[in-house]
Formats: structure tokens, C-alpha cells, sequence
């Protein structure tokens, strides 16, 4: 990099652990900051590090008090700054759901026509519910939404959910999604340092693409090879090794992680032995 480029990460938060882990797993070796620290930087890279809230990381980039920043996508949707989308990081998935109380009969996102609706993503609500045609009164709030019906607040939320474990505790059920978030990497548009911003996406690319594939080998008799090669999900040719043993070439390949559950035994079926898969540390394409 020609110059120290500027990363505002998340301070705390679902993001802000993932977020580290990436800059780590790239190898820029972050250093940790002290408990009360708002800046660090890298060791060996150009990069400066600003630790802010998730949801203040689009204005920061917009403003161009950092060159760089990882924050959610649906803060991004819901700021809407003048920024750059660099990278989708694979990681903090979650969705925007409409939910309402166990006992409420609505069972669509159609049924909250007429509703009061709290949630603290007030312009995606909106906006979403409004292209359906779904006219609601959107009531914004900061802290927990879910606690909105109980009050009396609202009849209905829009909240984020991984795992809906907290929309149960508080007695509350989905009845459709408005968008689908996941951790960003953004940049400030018209960056004076284009290179740098390509090289940090690149490096964090790396890592993102390695997570999400595996290295496989296995072992396949010639007569199976067609048969075996056909299974595998990859875009590009596997390679094709000949053995000792006549007749019997080794395949490697990279491909997706999340097809291995259903992959392994469908080539085991057809003929693949001695099948091993290894993570991937980093790759591009």
C-alpha cells in the first residue's frame, strides 16, 4: 500500500469478534487495543484501526474520517450514505422480520395493514412494506424492540433475528422477512487511494472465498472418473492424478463447503475412496 489506509471496525456487538477474526485469519496481525483504547493498528500492514459503533461506521466512511469500514449491510440499507459496497464478509447473517405476539392471529406480512409497527430499521420497514402496498405507522425505537407490544407501543415489530431465540423468550413469532443482512465491507467513494482500498479487499477476499470452500481429494478407479467428476460442484476442471496403482487416478478439486454434508457420501456411492477434504487457508480466483 502506498500510503496507511484508514479501517473503522465494529466496538462491540455480534460483528465486532467475526470482524477480528478476519483481519487475523488475513494475516495484517492486528494489534489488540487496551480495555478503553478507540485506535490500534497493524503490524505489519499500512493499516490504522478505529473502533466505533456498527451503526456510525456508514457516516465515518461517508465522511471520510476513515477510508474503510465493516458494518452491517442493514445499517448500510438503512443510512443510505455515499459509500462504496467493497465486500460481503460471509459472516453476522441475519434477516429483518416482521414478528407479532404468539397470540395475534395476523399470519402474513399482508396482515399488518393498518398496524402500528416499532422496529429501529424505520426506513427499510417502510420502504419494503410500502412497495407490498402495506400501509402501517412506523414507530421508531433505539433500544429492544420486542418489549414494543407488551407496552402497548406497537402491535407489531421489525426486528433482526439469527436464531429467534429471543423473539420466543419474549413471546413473539415471525410472519415474514423484509431483508437479509450480513457483514460489509465498505469504502468512502472517490477514495484518493483506489489501490489501497483494492488491496484490502483483496486480502479479506481471500480469507472470505478460503471459509467458504473445500480442498477435496479422492481416490477413483478410470472407469468412475467421468461418473465421480460430473458430482463435483466446482466451476473450474478438477485436477487428474495417475497413480501407482493401475487404473486408479487421485481427483482434487475445491469445492463449496456447505455442499460436503450431501457431497461425501454420493461419491463414496459411486465409486470414490479414500475421500479426504482440508480447509482452505486463502484463494483467489
Amino acid at each position: 500500500m502506498t500510503r496507511r489506509l484508514s479501517l473503522a471496525l465494529p466496538s462491540k456487538g455480534r460483528l465486532r469478534e467475526p470482524a477480528w477474526s478476519l483481519l487475523e485469519a488475513s494475516g495484517v496481525d492486528p494489534q489488540e487495543p487496551g480495555e478503553r483504547m478507540l485506535q490500534s493498528h497493524c503490524r505489519n500492514a499500512d493499516i490504522d484501526l478505529l473502533f466505533v459503533r456498527a451503526d456510525d461506521v456508514p457516516e465515518y466512511v461517508q465522511d471520510g474520517v476513515v477510508d474503510c469500514g465493516i458494518t452491517g449491510l442493514d445499517l448500510l440499507a438503512e443510512r443510505q450514505c455515499d459509500v462504496v459496497e467493497l465486500l460481503r464478509l460471509g459472516f453476522g447473517k441475519c434477516s429483518l422480520q416482521a414478528a407479532v405476539p404468539l397470540e395475534d392471529g395476523a399470519s402474513s406480512l399482508e396482515d399488518l395493514g393498518g398496524r402500528r409497527v416499532a422496529t429501529s430499521h424505520p426506513r427499510i420497514t417502510g420502504e419494503v412494506l410500502g412497495s407490498l402496498g402495506i400501509d402501517v405507522e412506523v414507530v421508531r425505537v433505539t433500544g429492544a424492540a420486542e418489549i414494543a407490544p407488551r407496552l402497548g407501543l406497537a402491535e407489531a415489530i421489525v426486528d433482526l433475528v439469527s436464531t429467534g431465540s429471543t423473539l420466543r423468550t419474549n413471546g413473539l413469532r415471525t410472519i415474514g422477512t423484509l431483508f437479509e443482512s450480513e457483514a460489509v465491507l465498505i469504502g468512502r467513494t472517490g477514495s484518493d487511494d483506489i489501490e489501497a482500498q483494492r488491496t484490502l479487499t483483496t486480502v479479506l477476499g481471500s480469507v472470505t472465498n478460503a471459509r467458504a470452500s473445500r480442498y477435496l481429494l479422492c481416490n477413483v478407479r478410470r472407469a468412475d472418473l467421468d461418473t465421480v467428476t460430473s458430482l463435483l460442484p466446482t466451476a473450474g476442471s478438477p485436477t487428474v492424478m495417475e497413480l501407482a496403482t493401475p487404473g486408479v487416478v487421485a481427483v482434487h478439486a475445491l469445492v463449496p463447503a456447505a455442499d460436503i454434508w450431501s457431497l461425501l457420501p454420493r461419491l463414496q456411492s459411486h465409486g470414490a475412496t479414500s475421500i479426504l477434504t482440508l480447509p482452505v487457508e486463502r484463494m483467489l480466483p
